[in-house]
């Protein structure tokens, strides 16, 4: 895909859409996969070859990478991201194994409210009233789904939650990377630094795996791969407010699957829960894209204020 056709492509939220449906039935997808390998291998093997198994697809990145020139400040920074991102990939298939796929999906969505806590908290980003609320509204709608008190809550469902905590905290290290390496680097350097920091995990419980559980993690690398270009591509051609209420598809299809494939149970207070925690996902995202545009209105007027105080012709002319 060439660079003029991905500019073609943006501005179009029917576009932006269709990449995110895709995106999630890639990511649904990999979620079944490895539940579908389940406790035939330690998670920790799992989680292992899950991502050296995905090491073909990062042939393209390593041009960028070779370009790449990291300070020793980069490599503690993409290292922590590693440590969090590892933690957080182990305890996220322990829970696949445990869990119903929808309670797995539903809980996920918690991500971005950490990462607003977490800026706020450790990058002093303004915290106001409004996304104090939904970050209330969404840790209601995770306690609608996990019921404390009111069934057995399973040691997958803590997993899952240090899960979005531990996801969140890498994603704030990307954002501090992000403004000085290219995301090429970022993604090739998780993805070789993970493996490397799961080996001691799982060599001490390692099991001879056979071709058809390695056919099943070589695929659900292929869809994680696949379903981040998705992803990126739809970020791409259509603002976040278009894209970012499609994702609660994943928790739709997650049931179905759950149900048709592996027998779960369908559990209306997983949709309900999930549903407000998307819903306080939207807020978040549609307040920032409102007040990001009022910004970018803003800035025309501010730019010729500023070349009227310093042009004299400009102020001739605007007393003209």
């Amino acid at each position: 895909m060439t660079i003029a056709s991905i500019s073609r492509s943006e501005g179009s939220p029917v576009v932006g859409i269709g990449w995110m449906v895709a995106a999630g039935l890639c990511f649904v997808s990999m979620t079944v996969l490895i539940k579908a390998v389940g406790s035939a291998l330690p998670t920790a093997q799992t989680a292992l070859l899950r991502f050296a198994l995905g090491l073909p697809f990062l042939l393209p990145m390593l041009p960028a990478l070779r370009r790449a020139r990291l300070a020793p400040r980069h490599w503690r920074l993409l290292g922590l991201r590693a440590v969090f991102h590892s933690a957080g990939v182990g305890l996220w298939f322990y829970a696949i194994t445990r869990i119903p796929l929808g309670d797995v999906t539903a809980i996920n969505y918690l991500n971005p409210i950490w990462v607003t806590l977490g800026a706020a908290l450790l990058m002093g980003e303004p915290l106001p009233s409004r996304r104090i609320a939904a970050v209330v509204v969404a840790f209601l709608g995770a306690l609608i789904v996990l019921r404390p008190g009111l069934r057995e809550i399973d040691p997958g469902h803590i997993a899952m939650l240090g899960t979005a905590v531990l996801i969140a905290s890498g994603y704030l290290v990307v954002k501090r990377l992000s403004r000085e390496l290219p995301a090429e680097v970022i993604v090739a350097m998780l993805s070789l630094m993970v493996p490397l920091a799961l080996v001691p995990f799982a060599l001490p419980v390692w099991q001879t795996p056979d071709g058809g559980v390695l056919g099943l993690l070589f695929l659900s690398a292929g869809l994680g791969t696949a379903g981040h270009y998705a992803m990126t591509r739809a970020f791409t051609a259509a603002p976040l407010t278009a894209t970012q209420p499609v994702t609660f598809l994943q928790l739709v299809w997650a049931v179905l699957i759950g149900a048709l494939v592996f027998g779960e149970p369908v559990d209306p207070y997983t949709v309900l829960g999930g549903g407000i925690i998307m819903g306080s996902v939207l807020f978040i995202t549609w307040r920032e894209a409102r007040a990001r545009r009022a910004a970018t209105a803003a800035t025309p007027d501010a730019v010729a204020l500023s070349q009227q105080a310093s042009d004299p012709d400009a102020r001739g002319s605007s007393r003209g």
